[in-house]
C-alpha cells in the first residue's frame, strides 16, 4: 500500500519527535512544552489549529477536497509523576515519565496528520485531530468536550478512533466490540464515633473497628450482589485513623478504587456501597459519610465500528498482526467520554522492544516500562487509514 510505504519514510522523524517528547514529560492539564513541540511539528500543514483555554490542548481540522462528514483521531499527551528508571539514553530526568506511552501516541498522530495532509484531495470530508492533555486522572477529554471539541469542524464527527500502546508481542493490534476498558470510580468512606483511651474501648465508640468491618464486608458485597458476568473490582487502597497509638480517634476513613464494565453496575455500586457502610456503621453505634465519585466511564467500543476496524487493520497489516481481545481490561481511559458521544473504537498496539521478556514485561505506569518506537510508522498509518476509509464509507 502506498500509505504504508509513505508512512515508512516518516519513521525516523517520528522516532526523533517521540524521543524529544519523552525527555520532557509534563503532568496534568498544563503541558506548555509539549504543546509547543506539537505545534512546531504541525507547522506547514494545511490545518485549522486552535488551542484550549482551560488546558493546553491542540485541536487541528484538516478539510478534505470533497465534502463529507468528520472523523476524529485522538492522542493523549501527558506523562505521569513517576521517576524514570529505564536507563534509556533519552530517559527523562525530570522526576516525571511517559510511562504510559503517550509520547508515542502524540508522535503517531502527528504522523497521521502528515499522511492525511498529503492526501487532502482524496478526503471526502474532514479529519479532526485531538491532542489531549490530562488523561491520567484529570479528565482532559471532558475538558476538551466542554470547550466545544466536537463542533470544531462545524459538525459532530461520525466516528472516533484512538490507538494506545501496550507491552507485549511487537507490532500486534488488538481490538474488541463492547467494553474495552473498565470505568474508574473513587469510593471514600468516613466513619465517626466517639474518641477515647485505647485502654478503655468500652468508654468510646470506636470508628476504627467499624471501618475495618466495612472494608471486609465491601468485598463480600461484591461477590454476593454482582454477577460474575458483569464483573466489578473494588480494592481498598487507603485506611486512615488516629495519630497516637493509645488514642481511639473520633473518625476513621478509607479510600477505594472501583472498576466497572457497565453503566448499570456503576449505579448499583453507588447504592450497595452506601447500604453496606451505613448498616455496618450503625451496628457499631457510629455514623458514616459515603462519597462515590464517577471518575471515568466505561470505555465502550461500538460493535459495528470495532469489527470494521479489525477488518481494515487485517487487510492493511495482515492476519498475524491483528487479534480480537477475548476480554476487556479493568484499567480506565478518558477517551470513554468521547465514545459516550461518538461511535468509534479504542485499539491497543503491542510494542515491546527486542530483549524484553514478553512473558513478564514491565507494564504501563512502571518506571521501567519500555515501548518500541519502531511501531510509529505503522501506528500513524493505521490512524490515517481508518480516517480515510471511514470517510470513503460516507462518500456518495
Amino acid at each position: 500500500m502506498t500509505l504504508l510505504a509513505d508512512a515508512g519514510t516518516l519513521q525516523d522523524d517520528l522516532s526523533a519527535l517521540r524521543r524529544e517528547l519523552h525527555q520532557v514529560p509534563e503532568v496534568g492539564l498544563d503541558l506548555p512544552r509539549t504543546q509547543e513541540i506539537v505545534l512546531r511539528a504541525l507547522e506547514g500543514l494545511p490545518l485549522e489549529i486552535t488551542t484550549g483555554t482551560a488546558t493546553t490542548s491542540v485541536v487541528a481540522v484538516l478539510r478534505g477536497g470533497r465534502p463529507g462528514p468528520t472523523v476524529l483521531l485522538r492522542a493523549d499527551m501527558d506523562g505521569l509523576p513517576v521517576a524514570e528508571a529505564t536507563g534509556l539514553e533519552y530517559a527523562a530526568t525530570t522526576g516525571t515519565m511517559h510511562a504510559c506511552g503517550h509520547d508515542l501516541h502524540t508522535a503517531a498522530l502527528v504522523g497521521a496528520a502528515r499522511l492525511l495532509s498529503a492526501r487532502r484531495d482524496e478526503l471526502a470530508g474532514s479529519v479532526l485531530l485531538m491532542f489531549q492533555p490530562g488523561e491520567e486522572g484529570y479528565g482532559g477529554a471532558k475538558v476538551m468536550l466542554d470547550e466545544g471539541l466536537l463542533e470544531a469542524s462545524g459538525e459532530k464527527p461520525v466516528a472516533a478512533y484512538a490507538i494506545h500502546v501496550f507491552p507485549g508481542r511487537p507490532g500486534v493490534f488488538e481490538y474488541r466490540s463492547g467494553p474495552m476498558l473498565g470505568g474508574s470510580n473513587v469510593l471514600r468512606i468516613t466513619v465517626s464515633g466517639k474518641g477515647g483511651h485505647g485502654s478503655q474501648p468500652h468508654t468510646a465508640v470506636d470508628p476504627v473497628a467499624a471501618l475495618v468491618a466495612i472494608a471486609a464486608d465491601l468485598q463480600t458485597m461484591v461477590t454476593r450482589r454482582f454477577s460474575v458476568f458483569d464483573p466489578v473490582v473494588l480494592t481498598v487502597t487507603q485506611l486512615s485513623g488516629g495519630e497516637a497509638i493509645n488514642v481511639i480517634p473520633e473518625k476513621a476513613s478509607l479510600g477505594a478504587t472501583v472498576r466497572t464494565l457497565s453503566h448499570e453496575s456503576v449505579q448499583r455500586m453507588r447504592v450497595e456501597t452506601r447500604r453496606v457502610a451505613e448498616g455496618v456503621a450503625a451496628a457499631h453505634g457510629c455514623t458514616v459519610e459515603v462519597d462515590f465519585e464517577v471518575q471515568y466511564p466505561v470505555t465502550i467500543n461500538d460493535d459495528a465500528e470495532a469489527q470494521w476496524v479489525g477488518q481494515q487493520l487485517r487487510e492493511a497489516f495482515g492476519e498475524d498482526r491483528v487479534v480480537e481481545a477475548p476480554d476487556p481490561l479493568m484499567g480506565s481511559e478518558d477517551f470513554s467520554f468521547v465514545l459516550d458521544r461518538v461511535p468509534g473504537s479504542f485499539i491497543f498496539l503491542h510494542c515491546s522492544p527486542p530483549g524484553v521478556d514478553l512473558a513478564d514485561p514491565a507494564m504501563n505506569h512502571s518506571p521501567t516500562v519500555l515501548f518500541d518506537d519502531a511501531v510509529l510508522a505503522d501506528q500513524a498509518a493505521a490512524l490515517a487509514l481508518l480516517a480515510l476509509r471511514r470517510l470513503e464509507r460516507e462518500a456518495p
